[in-house]
Order: C-alpha cells, then structure tokens, then sequence
C-alpha cells in the first residue's frame, strides 16, 4: 500500500490534537490572567448578587 499507514495518521492526529489543546489551554489562561480583564472578572463576580433581596426572591 502507498502514501500513509494507519497508524502513521494516528500517531500524527494525537500529537496534533496533544498541542492543539495544550495551545488552547494557554490561551484560555493568559485571557484569564490578562490585567486588562481583571474588571470584567470582578464584575461578573459580584453582579450576581446585585439584584436580589434573598435567596428565593
């Protein structure tokens, strides 16, 4: 057979998709932790409480 094994794409497809989540995993961090973002955290944070007396109102 030509071209490409089976496990030859396998083996491709897992470290591909290993550092596309690894990448992604960063991204979702530095976002997380970027200074600039501190407010809207802050006020996601707390705005939850805002508007309501009590538990069940």
């Amino acid at each position: 057979m030509t071209g490409l094994e089976h496990e030859t794409l396998v083996a491709i497809a897992k470290s591909w998709g290993l550092f596309y989540l690894i990448a992604l995993s960063i991204g979702v961090l530095a976002y997380t932790f970027w200074p600039g973002n501190r407010k809207r955290f802050e006020h996601a944070k707390n705005s939850i409480m805002n508007d309501e007396s009590g538990p069940w109102e």
